[in-house]
């Protein structure tokens, strides 16, 4: 297994990074792909990194290279467009980004001769789903950023089927935190960076609806630490080499498998940052359910997989890595 060379497309963002240093933390060798539209190379010094558009054409080319001249043995693909509202009023770029992309590496990857594939998916690909969710629950996601992840794994599905590639799907949570200062979230796309976002410019955290069918009236969501997160892909990477040609194409949910309401993620925002706010309630948003939770048990057998980080963690690392961006 030492002479794994992984690539990681998105591994100077804030998930890719981590899913970097995890490898290193386990022995394998790492290669980046970016188009450094937010990730930042001082994240992962001393890594090989192509910069590159995945869902250009010319860049197939590029990567079937890149991944030759390291002898690259494997894929984690992280690289795409994930903002729920842009992926509405913007549904061309995510299909080219997301889908278009991840078909231009997977042709890269036949180019080179690289099987080995493990795929970020999300959540979001099970749409309104209420409660408890397991993979085998059904996919009926109601966005075009959900619908574009889901054609991504129904491609890999059919690749696996006939040998091309062995590969598998991470469906994610909501993720937070972070291992290092350095490897912080610097997009505030996420609730808990929002929260803390709007705390440093000293205005109130928001919280869209208090009229759910939850225990506060806000909604509940599962939060998964991103270094629990990262290793979670080493996992799923370990059991992909080690069954071979024996692997057949699967779905794991990466969740903790306890909700956290909105509010009290922020409160605990609020009181990780010392700071003297209120929160403001505001009208609830269109599509958001009211509750979802992942079911954690095929993670938890399958791969061996736990969590190791629990929201504190997740709000104290979040703020000390939005401190530390604030003072750069």
């Amino acid at each position: 297994m030492g002479s794994m060379t992984c690539l990681v497309t998105g591994g100077a963002g804030y998930i890719g990074a981590h899913i970097v240093a995890s490898l290193q933390d386990h022995g394998y060798r790492s290669v980046a792909v970016d188009n450094m539209s937010s990730g930042i190379a001082a994240r992962i010094p001393g890594v090989p990194l192509l910069q590159a558009d995945i869902s250009a054409e010319a860049s197939i080319e590029a990567m079937a290279h890149f991944m030759r001249e390291h002898q690259v043995t494997a894929v984690i693909h992280t690289a795409a467009l994930k903002s729920v509202p842009e992926s509405v009023a913007d549904p061309l770029s995510y299909y080219r980004v997301n889908i278009g992309g991840t078909i231009n590496l997977l042709e890269a990857m036949k180019l080179a001769g690289v099987t080995n594939f493990v795929f970020s998916s999300t959540a979001a690909v099970y749409g309104m789903a209420k409660g408890e969710v397991t993979e085998d629950s059904p996919t009926l996601p109601i966005n075009p950023y959900g619908e574009s992840k889901l054609a991504c794994e129904d491609l890999l599905r059919s690749l696996n089927e006939v040998g091309q590639v062995r590969a598998a799907s991470l469906r994610y949570f909501n993720v937070a935190g972070t291992a290092t200062d350095a490897l912080a979230d610097n997009f505030a796309t996420n609730l808990i960076p929002q929260v803390l976002r709007r705390i440093v410019d000293g205005q109130s955290p928001k919280v869209f609806g208090t009229d759910y069918e939850t225990k506060d009236g806000s909604c509940e969501r599962d939060y998964i630490h991103v270094a629990d997160l990262a290793n979670a892909h080493i996992l799923a990477l370990k059991a992909i080499v080690n069954a071979g040609s024996d692997w057949a194409f699967d779905v794991f949910n990466v969740g903790t498998g306890t909700a956290y309401s909105v509010i009290e993620v922020v409160e605990r925002a609020i009181a990780a940052s010392g700071a003297s706010v209120e929160l403001e309630v505001d009208a609830r948003r269109p599509g958001d359910p009211a509750r979802i939770v992942a079911n954690p048990a095929k993670i938890h057998s399958v791969l061996g997989w736990h969590h190791s980080h629990d929201l504190d963690d997740m709000v104290k690392s979040a703020w000390s890595g939005m401190k530390a961006l604030n003072a750069n």
